[in-house]
């Protein structure tokens, strides 16, 4: 059984270097995920992560456990994906594809295609979201966080994140409209 969160960090705060070692191995993965889901960019997500990781060890000691260890590490997350984006990303489009992949002839290769190109539509639909609707979007979808949870990290209301969330969602039905339309 794994050592819990809160364990982890009594021991990191007694001098256990150890114990941060092993949070930051525990949550890497889902802190790169969200950064890559907000910036698009894995360059980007890993300078985010590691600087995630960086204020979370220097601030530690301040973490007050009003609230999980995921959702304060969250919020350090999205706020460095908001000043990233809101600074201008070099990555803004950069998931398409610079060097298109060879035609594949076998058969199921156009419903391939055609779903490449859905998800290529969806990201980059994504992408034009403001960075607070992408946040809300991403961690409710992706993260299956509830919409409190959301305004914890957000550090908005509960109202305001759903608000965040529905704006996303009905500004994705307008852009991918011919997509449902079946073109």
């Amino acid at each position: 059984m794994r050592e819990a969160d809160f364990e982890l960090i009594d021991r990191f705060l007694q001098g256990d270097g150890t114990a941060f070692d092993e949070l930051v191995q525990r949550r890497q993965r889902e802190v790169y995920n969200l950064a890559y889901r907000m910036t698009r960019n894995a360059e980007d997500a890993r300078d985010v992560s590691q600087e995630a990781f960086v204020q979370v060890y220097r601030n530690l000691s301040r973490f007050d456990r009003r609230s999980s260890l995921a959702t304060w590490l969250y919020r350090i997350v999205v706020n460095l994906c908001l000043n990233h984006l809101n600074r201008g990303s070099r990555s803004l489009y950069a998931t398409v594809d610079q060097h298109p992949e060879p035609a594949d002839s076998s058969e199921g290769s156009l419903a391939q295609l055609e779903e490449k190109e859905r998800a290529d539509a969806l990201a980059n639909a994504i992408e034009t979201l403001p960075p607070q609707q992408r946040a809300s979007l991403t961690l409710r979808v992706h993260h299956h966080l509830a919409h409190r949870e959301i305004a914890d990290i957000l550090g908005v209301s509960e109202a305001t994140a759903k608000v965040h969330y529905f704006h996303a969602v009905q500004a994705l039905r307008r852009k991918l409209a011919h997509w449902r339309e079946g073109t």
